[in-house]
């Protein structure tokens, strides 16, 4: 169903922007949805963008549900984590909009939104992963270790402070609202591409990442490694998670460790694709109800993708939010 219309949600972040693009070279007809008027997912070409609310406006649910109905939408791609919760609660009216989702579990988006709630997970199966305090659990921690504070609830590389000792990790839990502590990971990150079918198989394409700014990878290379792939697949049963998602964690000199599940594509999920993983092609199959070809989901190694900002567009305007600002 290469002419679908599908409705895809954040299209001003890059894993929305890119999603938008990738279904729209597929044949799909898209509505790219923000709530920020500036989205730069709205200038691309052919995409029908669409204002909405943010997900914390009362009003984001029938918004959306409205454009499922006047905009005949066969299915919704959400690309923020945040609306997930929000779109659970409204899959029931959607389908009977004949509108299309596919969302993981409420636990298992909870277990990827709550660091805490995704430590104990992996530690309950013994996937290894940082050691982790509440601020009320710091004289459990190693007085002069080395730490990472960062928003239990938070995502990419905001508000995140690193510290040596248990004394300076308590003085920084005061500085970042409901923070969490973790042991400090010394090693090279890495990125996992995962689609996982709702009978738990899944396809796994592993990225280094070389280089990262405000959490996004800027340059990223795709490589194999056995263990690696076992704990990603280990981690993906742990949270019980379904969809498009990706994993991220530390080859370290110890061995992997796993410190975060993001239940949406990665920002650089364009690599695992120039590499030979149909990514988006089977999300698409598997959001309109069909089956994932898992043999589309192989990869070749050593693919390296360089991300760059470039200008998108260049329009005349009335230049009256420019005046006024500061």
């Amino acid at each position: 169903m290469s002419e679908a219309r599908v409705l895809v949600t954040g299209v001003g972040g890059q894993p929305g922007f890119d999603v938008a693009r990738r279904l729209r070279q597929l044949g799909a007809t898209v509505i790219g949805v923000d709530a920020d008027p500036l989205a730069n997912g709205f200038l691309l070409d052919g995409i029908e963008p669409r204002l909405g609310p943010h997900v914390e406006d009362p009003h984001y649910g029938p918004a959306l549900m409205k454009l499922c109905d006047t905009e005949a939408v066969d299915a919704v791609a959400p690309t923020v984590e945040a609306e997930l919760p929000a779109l659970i609660e409204m899959t029931a009216g959607m389908y009977a909009l004949g509108t299309r989702t596919w969302l993981p579990p409420s636990s298992a988006v909870t277990a990827c939104r709550d660091k805490a709630t995704f430590a104990e997970a992996l530690a309950a199966v013994g996937v290894a992963h940082p050691a982790t305090w509440l601020p009320e659990q710091l004289e459990d921690a190693p007085s002069g270790g080395e730490f990472v504070v960062k928003p239990r609830r938070g995502q990419g590389s905001r508000g995140v402070l690193a510290c040596r000792g248990r004394d300076r990790a308590r003085a920084a839990c005061l500085l970042i609202e409901d923070p969490i502590v973790q042991t400090r990971i010394i090693g090279t990150e890495f990125t996992a591409d995962c689609l996982v079918g709702d009978d738990g198989r899944a396809g796994v394409i592993l990225r280094w990442r070389l280089l990262t700014k405000g959490g996004l990878s800027i340059v990223t290379s795709t490589f194999t490694d056995p263990d690696i792939n076992a704990l990603v697949r280990a981690t993906l049963v742990a949270v019980g998670i379904r969809g498009w998602c990706c994993v991220q964690g530390f080859a370290t000199d110890t061995g992997p460790q796993i410190t975060e599940v993001n239940a949406r594509p990665a920002g650089a999920f364009l690599a695992s694709e120039a590499a030979g993983a149909d990514l988006t092609g089977q999300y698409l199959a598997a959001l309109l109800g069909g089956p994932i070809d898992y043999d589309r989901l192989t990869y070749r190694p050593g693919v390296r993708l360089t991300k760059y900002v470039d200008t998108l567009a260049v329009v005349t305007t009335t230049g009256d939010r420019d005046a006024h600002a500061d």
